[in-house]
């Protein structure tokens, strides 16, 4: 039977509350998945792998184990990016785990461990909320427009600024001189009516790459789609959640439950597989009395790849001669295990060729905002997803998450290399080419 507390502050019985401890006793310990563990390949160390991690979480549950410094270390350095789940023969959904620890984590951490005041106004305060990234980037904008950022970059001033924002600024991307107007609230389908879909914009993902957005309304036009894009959207959640603030999560889920009705869709399309995977985690998430309206609406919930290969995608055109390869977010192959339709998508593309990458599971670091947390983790998986993407002679990496797309991007820059980073949207709506008109508000 739990105690209280471990003593150090973590309320055991509140994590037991969470979890439902058959999830422990499904692991068997065969150690399949310890290959697939971004964190055990690179230190080798059982306790940064899955069956470790399960150990030490049902050690401390039981309440043999206390929550020292170094079992918190090994916890926070979890990606949460389910590869294990992929692996996994007994079908353990170490997620469900992982998760509610690192709620837990947050809550009894001591104060030399907590995120820095920065890090949380960033992550709780800033990320989530679109319109406030968008004008946090307004001068970000006006410094590369003039070129100013790179000759910041050249003098090795930008080393100056704090860790946090030293990293943030080398993952930004080529920003367009003024942000684009924002999608109107309707687009009419392209031919014949098929379906009629909502379309989530995200948070940072709209603010960062506003032109994938558009091009993904594009597509579904192209596919006989009208598209409804639902003005002052909220954040998914995953922000607060992985980052450890479970009660912020949840009002968005229900904010977001109730501005996409599902019973007003056929369909509520995803571009981010972060924000896809905790969309569909909902019925995890939220209370017992939430999971019928949850159920429901996570049913609706389809990532673009996987909604347009089920709709059956009308093939395009225009030919695009580029060796591309594939990166699979982790929350799109091991979260949603959805893998083949962004291939199969890709692969309709006239002239294109797709190149293997070897270790394409394997995360490249980003993990929503890990490459903040845990920055020397993150460079070194970043440095590793290279080499290998290196290694194909590839002109374009196609991935279908924000996260990664600025990490991998990130890695480009830093070696000088002719390589373009893209959703794979973004390729699939330069081969219909022309652009269908769109309707007003």
């Amino acid at each position: 039977m739990a105690t209280a507390t471990d003593g150090g502050g973590f309320d055991l019985d509140s994590l037991a509350s969470k979890i439902d401890y058959r999830r422990f006793q499904e692991c068997i310990h065969c150690g399949l998945c310890t290959a697939s563990c971004p964190t055990y390949v690179e230190t080798g160390d059982e306790n940064d792998s899955p069956r470790g991690r399960i150990y030490l979480m049902r050690s401390v549950r039981d309440g043999r184990l206390g929550l020292s410094d170094p079992v918190r270390e090994h916890l926070n350095l979890c990606l949460d990016c389910r590869a294990c789940e992929s692996a996994c023969p007994s079908g353990v959904q170490y997620g469900k785990l992982i998760e509610p620890f690192k709620v837990a984590l947050q809550d009894s951490a001591p104060a030399g461990q907590r995120p820095s005041l920065l890090q949380r106004l960033i992550l709780t305060q800033l990320f989530p909320y679109a319109r406030r990234v968008k004008l946090a980037l307004q001068p970000a904008r006006i410094l590369q427009k003039y070129g100013v950022l790179d000759w910041f970059e050249k003098k090795g001033l930008t080393n100056l600024l704090p860790p946090t924002l030293r990293r943030l600024q080398a993952m930004l991307p080529p920003l367009a001189p003024v942000q684009p107007p924002p999608l109107p609230e309707v687009l009419p389908p392209v031919g014949p009516k098929r379906a009629r879909v909502a379309l989530f914009l995200g948070c940072v993902a709209d603010a960062m790459y506003p032109e994938t957005n558009a091009a993904t309304a594009r597509v579904l036009q192209h596919n006989g789609c009208e598209v409804v894009i639902p003005e002052n959207q909220n954040c998914c959640g995953a922000i607060h959640y992985h980052s450890g603030y479970e009660e912020p999560a949840i009002q968005l889920a229900r904010a977001n439950m109730e501005m996409f009705n599902p019973d007003d869709f056929d369909a509520i399309i995803i571009n981010a597989a972060g924000c896809g995977a905790m969309f569909k985690d909902y019925t995890h998430l939220l209370p017992h009395a939430d999971h019928e309206l949850a159920a429901k609406f996570v049913s609706k919930v389809k990532d673009i790849s996987e909604f347009l290969m089920s709709l059956g995608p009308i093939k395009p055109t225009n030919e695009l001669d580029r060796t591309v390869v594939y990166h699979d977010a982790c929350h799109l192959c091991h979260g949603q295990q959805i893998r083949n339709q962004p291939r199969q998508l890709l692969g309709m593309i006239p002239g294109l060729k797709l190149a293997p990458l070897e270790e394409s599971e394997i995360c490249c670091g980003a993990a929503g905002t890990y490459n903040l947390t845990q920055p020397e983790m993150s460079e070194r998986l970043g440095r590793r997803k290279m080499d290998r993407i290196e290694q194909t002679g590839a002109s374009i990496v196609a991935t279908g998450n924000v996260g990664c797309i600025l990490q991998i991007a990130r890695k480009v820059k830093e070696r000088g290399l002719e390589i373009k980073v893209e959703h794979p949207i973004d390729l699939l709506d330069r081969a219909y080419g022309d652009v269908p008109e769109q309707a007003s508000n």
